[in-house]
């Protein structure tokens, strides 16, 4: 599953939604362990530059394997936004999703993004999750099976001889992780991170906290209410894993589900036709699209930029709608005047930082569960849904995975996800049209827990939901953290918002014209 999330601006608007859900009285914090010392994070912080402004950093010392608390020692990279509250509410811890997405940078996020009531009654707990940034050890393997240096092959394969290679590629960084990091990787499963997260806790001196995940963060989320129930206080969860498809079956869902979000676009390039000329429909859209790829293929910009980063780019759109607008001026610059400059700046290689994502990514969802082993699986699965017609996503997202085929440590089982009726009421949010986590995985995780609410936006498409300027959503996340108030239960869906407008042709085509104008000075 590849890894995003928006990070729109937005002021949540405050609405009162159902009841207030009786708060405990607070218990008194237990004593912080030595050594977990804040001071304010470096101006040019080495992971994340100067993103990190305002906040302040620490580090914890955790056991590689928590079966031996006393054994080998690895560090997670800590930042923190204080309560200015006069009464704090507690802690917030917070995570991107990924697997292997960084997290330090988020609290400034989300102060910047609440009500100013809510941001100010919590301290906001960004953190890099074991081997990821900030955190000791960075785990990066062979780089150059996502960035060899110039444009890597077109990940649908022509022939065997093709899919043998992209085989062999995945084979050989499946065996370079298990070189460097073979004692690490048997550690690097969702329960060790939940584990990692209430060492966290301890470390805050809290006896619950409070969590906001998106994405993969809702799997974690869920991995950590159902060890840790009794530490649970207010959990949200953005955009919801299907628990019983991780994380093969989740794949193959998104290939399926990424197809129709493209297809979206494209049918709103071919809307706009006035301003991108690549067609009056999606299917000439979609041509259009085939066409620049396959002349990527024959001849690639730069001699890095092929059909498989052209995919790369379109895959955000999938994701969201906010560069939709930039990608068509892109596609359309390239394909119907003759200019490279906007797709050259579209695509960038993979930073470090991305690098150790996908090294993270690939280390936890090989050693959550078990993965097919027989490549004959893979190749039947991939090539019955591209003969289906889901052919975006498909082979790419294949070999995105395929590592986990070889992968020198065995996966799973995954861990338990569900809760009992004593747990605190979690508050879920799901856009129907989500590509990255189709919207059933919601369900599936609102029945696993039956104290939950499940809000849906109805016809929304992008992947992380919360914070990105719907004021119905943003106003139930705000008034479930301010005061614990929720939707009523119902069947189904507890309460329903619906998605504001696509993009907008006026916006799309005046910013093509600037862009264009900007060319010619």
């Amino acid at each position: 599953m590849t890894a995003a999330v928006a990070a729109a601006l937005a002021v949540a608007g405050a609405a009162a939604l159902g009841a207030p859900v009786a708060a405990a009285p607070a218990p008194p914090p237990e004593p912080r362990p030595a050594g977990l010392a804040w001071k304010p994070c470096p101006a040019k912080d080495p992971v994340e530059g100067a993103r990190l402004k305002g906040l302040q950093c620490a580090s914890l010392r955790v056991p590689l394997d928590h079966a031996d608390p006393a054994g080998e020692q690895i560090t997670l990279g800590l930042t923190r936004a204080p309560h200015t509250a006069p009464r704090s509410q507690g802690v917030v811890l917070l995570n991107r999703g990924g697997p292997g997405a960084h997290g330090r940078d988020l609290p400034a996020f989300f102060t910047d993004s609440l009500p100013k009531r809510v941001a100010a009654s919590y301290d906001w707990i960004g953190f890099d999750p074991r081997g990821v940034g900030a955190s000791e050890p960075e785990l990066v393997c062979d780089p150059k099976y996502q960035n060899p240096g110039r444009a890597r092959p077109d990940a649908v394969p022509a022939s065997a001889a093709e899919e043998e290679a992209w085989k062999d590629g995945a084979r050989r960084y499946a065996d370079d992780c298990a070189r460097r990091y073979g004692r690490i990787l048997p550690h690097m499963g969702t329960a060790d991170w939940a584990r990692d997260m209430d060492a966290v806790r301890a470390a805050l001196g809290q006896q619950k906290i409070n969590y906001f995940g998106y994405s993969y963060g809702t799997y974690l989320g869920a991995v950590y209410a159902t060890m840790y129930p009794q530490r649970v206080r207010r959990m949200v969860l953005d955009s919801v894993v299907r628990p019983s498809g991780v994380w093969y079956g989740d794949n193959l869902d998104q290939n399926v589900a990424f197809e129709k979000r493209i297809n979206a676009y494209f049918a709103w390039i071919a809307r706009h036709h006035a301003a991108y000329r690549l067609g009056g429909s999606g299917a000439e859209v979609a041509a259009a699209y085939a066409r620049v790829r396959a002349e990527l293929k024959a001849k690639p910009l730069d001699g890095r930029i092929g059909p498989s980063e052209l995919d790369d780019v379109f895959l955000a759109d999938g994701y969201g709608d906010y560069g939709w607008a930039a990608h068509a001026r892109a596609l359309s610059a390239y394909a119907v005047r003759h200019d490279p400059a906007p797709l050259r700046k579209a695509w960038q290689p993979p930073s470090r930082l991305e690098q150790n994502n996908y090294t993270v990514y690939s280390a936890v969802q090989c050693r959550d569960a078990a993965w097919p082993r027989d490549w004959g699986r893979w190749h039947a699965d991939s090539e019955r849904l591209y003969r289906q017609g889901y052919r975006f996503e498909t082979w790419s997202n294949t070999w995105y995975n395929a590592p986990c085929a070889f992968w020198g440590i065995p996966g799973g089982p995954p861990p338990r996800v569900e809760g009992g009726p004593a747990l605190p009421p979690i508050l879920m949010v799901q856009a129907t049209e989500d590509a990255a986590t189709p919207y059933p995985g919601a369900l599936e995780m609102h029945g696993l827990f039956p104290t939950s609410r499940l809000l849906v936006q109805a016809g929304g498409h992008n992947h992380g939901v919360s914070l990105s300027d719907d004021k119905c959503v943003d106003g139930a996340v705000a008034a479930y953290l301010d005061a614990g108030r929720l939707p009523a239960s119902r069947p189904g869906p507890d309460q329903s918002c619906t998605a504001g407008p696509e993009p907008a042709a006026a916006k799309a085509a005046k910013a093509d014209r600037a862009e264009q104008a900007a060319a010619h000075r």
